[in-house]
């Protein structure tokens, strides 16, 4: 609880139950940190699973907690390199009974996370010399063990594999890996090993990431390059459907496994793709109301499926939306400039968390009620990225600041999720707040009022609160005055429009429109 007094995080809101629920979280947050093993306390799934996973806990979920309580972050990340087996297998999860290795269970990359780590806070390269050498060994083993086919894609071998329980993907497919041996597949399978475009993906962005860890380190980054390069060409040629425009796995016999599933949105999430792919992602599935776009995004299966099933009272992956998804998410959304439309995205899920009682690991995609478990980290986590994301104060990894000028939206029954906010955070010693009211927006630094600006855009600073530009968060365009060290600046910014501050004025940056929801 010190640290994430430092942190200075604080969240305020005028009506409904929103600033409740928060602070509800961040209690059950601290719950969900555990000494494991005898080591020092680690972040847990929370909910029934009660240990650290890496394609979620020890990935996106400590990712997050990164802006918020950094050392327990490092330590979770630092558990799986210490429990690295000698052939090079990260464990695929951790608990009190120590580390198991049954599966590989990927879906974040991990090397993204840590990298993010790293360069949010004090730039460690003893940590990042460690986390690198246990990813590079991991990767060495997933080239030997997962490549059966010699398709340079990664197989998988079980459902456990991708962390998609009950999902129709791997219907008549084993949960396990065989004899519980990650290296080994049941011999027996009509369809396995299957070539998977997530863990393809995984694998493809892990290798990215090394790339700028060696270096960082003084290491040449080419080689992880070209080994990403050409994961990338094997996951187009063998998982890519031209046809249907979508990621299939493909198996034994060649066949694509032809279930739309969150599939993609892990894929995009690994930096699959220029941005014009990933408009026509958006178009045709992410931001399709017959495919994942339900009024509580994401589904799990496309809901034209006639496999989907929304029932969110167990762990299923075979149609509701699941908070993993929602916090992998943003990143896919933001790669590409995609602010306003993740807005869609966050908006609804901040009006289900006003009415949330448990932070559960599944919602109804129809009505947002919460389903299967309680105290579920990612849940919880979700809930404290969307606020800061949306009205509050995100600190990045490249140096930035984002101070959004937007607030929940009374989606549901017209009741209001939290009327006007205001939000804290210290960073490098600087206290800023926001402030976002019906009129207008204030971000103050240090106790002074620092810029004024109109509602709908996110202000972007350094860490000293120095302004370098804006971004419009709406689909409309937002006209009107920012006022900054004694001067009013005139400014017009469309949705997703990057301005640059520059000699005391704005220029254009970027522009690339809005993808908007579609229905076929």
């Amino acid at each position: 609880m010190a640290e994430w007094r430092r942190s200075g995080v604080r969240f305020a809101a005028s009506e409904g139950r929103l600033e409740q629920v928060y602070y509800a979280a961040l209690r059950k947050l601290l719950d969900c940190i555990v000494p494991t093993g005898g080591g020092e306390p680690i972040l847990h799934e929370g909910g029934i699973y009660r240990g650290c996973w890496l394609e979620s806990t020890g990935t996106i979920n400590a990712e997050l907690l990164s802006r918020f309580i950094p050392s327990v972050s490092e330590a979770t990340y630092r558990s799986f390199a210490v429990h690295q087996r000698e052939d090079g297998l990260l464990p695929y999860k951790v608990t009190e009974q120590g580390p198991a290795y049954r599966q590989i269970q990927l879906v974040s990359p991990l090397a993204r996370s840590v990298w993010n780590h790293y360069g949010l806070h004090e730039r460690d390269k003893a940590f990042l010399r460690t986390m690198y050498d246990a990813m590079a060994r991991y990767d060495g083993w997933l080239a030997a063990f997962r490549d059966t086919r010699g398709t340079g894609c990664v197989e998988a071998f079980s459902t456990f594999d991708t962390g998609h329980d009950l999902s129709p993907r791997f219907w008549h497919v084993p949960d396990t890996p065989h004899a519980s041996d990650a290296a080994q597949f049941d011999p027996d399978s009509p369809v396995l090993p299957l070539l998977a475009p997530d863990l393809t993906a995984n694998v493809y962005c892990q290798r990215l990431y090394l790339a700028c860890m060696a270096e960082e380190l003084g290491l040449p980054g080419d080689e992880w390059r070209e080994k990403a390069r050409r994961s990338l060409d094997s996951l187009f040629r063998y998982c890519f459907d031209e046809k249907d425009f979508f990621f299939y796995d493909r198996d034994r016999n060649d066949a694509f496994v032809k279930v739309q599933s969150d599939v993609l949105l892990r894929v995009m999430a690994c930096e699959v793709g220029e941005r014009d792919f990933f408009d026509q992602m958006l178009r045709r599935y992410l931001l399709n109301t017959s495919k994942f776009f339900a009024k509580y995004p994401f589904t799990s299966i496309a809901m034209d499926d006639p496999r989907f099933d929304p029932s969110s009272g167990y762990n299923s992956w075979a149609g509701p939306s699941n908070f993993l998804s929602l916090i992998r998410a943003p990143h896919a959304f933001e790669h590409h400039g995609r602010h306003v439309e993740l807005t869609w995205v966050m908006q609804p899920i901040l009006s289900a968390f006003a009415k949330a009682t448990r932070f559960a690991q599944t919602l109804s995609p129809w009505t947002g009620d919460e389903g299967f478990t309680e105290a579920y980290s990612p849940s919880i986590l979700c809930l404290l990225d969307y606020v800061e994301r949306l009205c509050g104060i995100l600190p990045r990894s490249d140096g930035e600041l984002w101070f959004t000028g937007l607030v929940p939206y009374p989606m549901d029954h017209g009741e209001d999720v939290t009327g006007e906010t205001a939000y804290g955070r210290t960073v490098e010693g600087v206290t800023y707040e926001l402030i976002n009211t019906r009129e207008g927006c204030e971000m103050y630094r240090d106790g002074e009022r620092w810029i004024r600006f109109p509602s709908g855009i996110r202000i972007i600073t350094d860490r000293r609160g120095e302004l370098t530009g804006i971004v419009g968060m709406s689909v409309r365009t937002v006209e009107g005055q920012l006022h900054y060290r004694g001067r009013d600046i005139p400014f017009a910014v469309k949705g997703n429009e990057r301005l640059a501050y520059v000699g005391g004025a704005f220029e254009r940056a970027l522009d690339i429109g809005i993808v908007y929801p579609t229905y076929r």
